[in-house]
């Protein structure tokens, strides 16, 4: 049964209260093809079912489930590819420089996903900068998703998904073969650290950071939510920081202390 006006608005209520992502009706398919397996899983025939179900029982655990589901999690390694050659050439030699007398560099990647974005990171760190095996480095990946957590954590990824982005060389370099799969070497895995994060809920205290990428996920928010994530954002941003957006995003129209820099070929923002 097609999901009705009325199961989309009520499904959409669902996921901005526990994630904030704003999900329109020309997605109904979407909530379809994400929550039908978690219908099957609850004991209900469709998606349909399922919200009659929670009209009935106001499952609090279910309600954070579909909002896992519906979440979007597109990821490949070094997406967009610029924002990590700037890592290379620019942010990083910067950053290095700054920091020579406390040897400790803190990144976060909000809304990583099943992972690429940080081992990304920790790919071009390792491969670029020897330095830094000496150093105090932390790459702070979160999600809202327990499942996409725990596969960032194990470090493992398909052959599909290595096959998004991953060059050959760093494949061999950085991952084992695992059956079928590929698992990041503890080298690389070591600098990652996975928490648990909603985006739009308060957030614990998560220290100050050097690099924070937020990026591709503030498409997903209203105005408002996404002025209020980009002002938390900065202000765990360390003054000579460096925080990335999606290609697609941008701070026009948001009220956020943040200033627009051009680095090599691509925009990234620091605090005013």
């Amino acid at each position: 049964m097609s999901l009705s006006t009325q199961d989309i608005d009520y499904l959409s209520d669902i996921v901005a209260k526990q994630s904030g992502n704003v999900v329109s009706h020309r997605q109904a398919y979407l909530l379809e093809q994400r929550l039908s397996p978690i219908a099957k899983e609850n004991g209900v025939a469709d998606v349909h079912e399922l919200v009659a179900e929670m009209k009935r029982s106001n499952n609090i655990s279910l309600s954070q489930k579909i909002a896992e589901a519906v979440t979007v999690n597109e990821t490949s390694f070094f997406r967009d590819a610029h924002p990590f050659e700037s890592l290379r050439k620019s942010i990083l030699p910067e950053l290095i420089e700054a920091r020579r007398s406390t040897k400790s560099l803190n990144i976060w990647c909000a809304a990583c996903s099943s992972g690429q974005e940080p081992y990304s990171i920790a790919m071009t760190i390792r491969e670029h900068f020897p330095e830094l095996a000496s150093w105090r480095v932390r790459i702070l990946a979160t999600d809202i998703s327990a499942e996409m957590l725990a596969k960032s954590k194990s470090g493992t990824f398909s052959q599909l998904e290595v096959n998004r982005g991953l060059p050959a060389r760093k494949l061999v370099r950085f991952f084992d073969r695992n059956g079928t799969d590929w698992i990041a070497k503890e080298d690389i895995r070591s600098l990652i650290e996975c928490r648990s994060l909603n985006l739009s809920k308060p957030w614990p205290f998560l220290g100050d950071f050097d690099i924070v990428f937020i990026r591709n996920v503030l498409i997903y928010f209203d105005q408002s939510a996404k002025q209020d994530i980009l002002c938390r954002a900065t202000k765990m941003l360390k003054p000579d920081g460096f925080l990335f957006l999606g290609s697609s995003e941008t701070t026009i129209g948001i009220n956020v202390p943040l200033e627009r820099k051009q680095k090599d070929d691509t925009i990234c923002y620091q605090r005013k």
